[in-house]
């Protein structure tokens, strides 16, 4: 069955007005998860304490690594989605909704049931802090018990973005944002509820964006008949998804298991240096948001024009995108170096965490710009489908280098080693993608073709 599917078409026009326009919403989407996320860390870091700031904290690389696959199946449906509309073949589309959405749904079940379950271990095996840990284990079991709903977002937007519309997301995360917000006020600074408040209040806010999302799919695409409770598996799209997911998922995985290692090694060193990872972690993520959507939008652009067989496109594109990136990274990168204690106070009035937390911050932010350049050329790998050559590149940067250093320099520079690690890995990370994207065939992954 043939039937025409509402998607933006890449594959024609300036390649940099196009990658710009495409990804500008997605980074005002990530804006304002970002702040979705700080919320928790402002709100419970001024309101109850550095305990509780670190405990919220202690759970970003935790949920990291549990969303891991599904953030790889949404990458591989996002990529799917692109070059069969590049193809024209709309008429799989179908399939990869509903295949994405089945995977997603029972995955987030087992997520749940194991989280629940296994959150007081995990959380002392990242050696947590003694008066951080049960603070940790509650709001790690309160994000656990919302996958369901976090999962099932990621998925659609995933789907969404592959169809060419990054507003909708945006739309759904600048409301969710303000619910976050409002609750996180509410139940902690009014009921007094603390980490529990911000964890509640984090669910309910998730539940909104994927409400949003969910009805404007249905109403812009109703011929995709996309439902959270539709389930059907398509095997042939499953298999395509599975060979393009699978190594993003490890890829998110081990970017996940090494921030559980390299929160143990800070956490090692106390309350305070945990605290402070905590919120300047926010804040360093807040910073490479441009790098990572413009990566983002470069693989759907390359999927697309793959597709379409323009690979003149997917080069100029990656140039555009790469300039264009660099050059929000490095004005972010300058006022982290110059002004990060006074960022660090809007978390923490605790003069050793803030000072903590600015050295981390003028160390790491030297390290933007090769973050960037990594992002953007792994845009193109992953949109040409070679995801097992960024999970190699992520596996080299995280795991053979940056904490292996990590351990050994902070022996002997303290704190200040592990930052340097992170630094030192981003460099090796971008240069094997870069050489990669030079010498390898990643032309050669497109992943479209005849039925068989």
């Amino acid at each position: 069955m043939s039937y025409i599917i509402h998607m933006k078409d890449m594959t024609t026009g300036h390649e940099a007005k196009t990658i710009l326009f495409f990804a500008f919403p997605m980074l005002l989407g990530s804006v304002f998860q970002q702040f979705y996320n700080m919320a928790d860390s402002f709100v419970v870091g001024t309101f109850v304490g550095k305990q509780a700031l670190s405990a919220v904290g202690q759970s970003f690389p935790v949920i990291f690594v549990s969303v891991a696959l599904v953030m790889g199946f949404g990458m591989a449906s996002n990529i799917l989605i692109a070059q069969f509309f590049g193809a024209k073949e709309n008429d799989r589309v179908q399939g990869v909704v509903d295949t994405t959405i089945t995977v997603t749904q029972v995955f987030s079940v087992a997520v749940t049931i194991l989280g629940i379950v296994l959150a007081p271990f995990i959380i002392g095996l990242m050696q947590t802090p003694e008066d951080v840990k049960n603070d940790a284990v509650l709001y790690l079991r309160i994000i656990f018990g919302g996958s369901l709903v976090s999962f099932g977002y990621n998925a659609v937007s995933a789907i969404q973005r592959g169809l060419g519309d990054s507003k909708t997301p945006l739309y759904a995360l600048m409301i969710s944002t303000l619910v976050n917000v409002v609750l996180d006020l509410a139940f902690v600074v009014l009921f007094g509820w603390g980490v529990w408040g911000v964890g509640i209040a984090t669910v309910i806010a998730q539940t909104v964006s994927l409400v949003w999302v969910l009805v404007y799919l249905k109403k812009k695409n109703p011929e995709l008949r996309v439902s959270l409770f539709r389930f059907h598996f398509d095997r042939e799209i499953f298999n395509k998804i599975f060979s393009i997911g699978l190594p993003s998922g490890i890829q998110q995985a081990l970017v996940g298991a090494g921030l559980m290692t390299l929160t143990g090694v800070v956490n090692s060193f106390g309350t305070n240096p945990s605290a402070a990872y905590s919120a300047a972690g926010k804040l360093d993520s807040f910073a490479i948001l441009p790098a990572m959507n413009i990566g983002m939008a470069i693989s759907t652009f390359t999927g697309q024009n793959l597709g379409a067989g323009k690979k003149d496109r997917v080069h100029r594109g990656l140039a555009y995108g790469t300039l264009m990136a660099a050059s929000i990274t490095l004005t972010f990168a300058f006022l982290m170096f110059t002004f990060g204690n006074i960022f660090m106070r809007l978390f923490s009035n605790d003069k050793e965490v803030v000072r903590i937390g600015f050295e981390y911050l003028r160390i790491v932010s030297l390290g933007y710009i090769l973050q960037t350049m990594m992002f953007c050329f792994s845009g193109v790998l992953r949109g040409a489908g070679a995801t097992f050559i960024t999970m190699l590149m992520t596996l080299l940067a995280m795991w053979i280098v940056r904490i292996p250093l990590a351990f050994v320099l902070s022996r002997y520079l303290g704190t200040g080693g592990i930052w340097w690690s992170i630094v030192i890995g981003f460099a090796v990370g971008m240069t094997g993608t870069i050489l990669y994207y030079i010498f390898g065939k990643w032309e050669r992954r497109v992943m479209v073709g005849p039925r068989r």
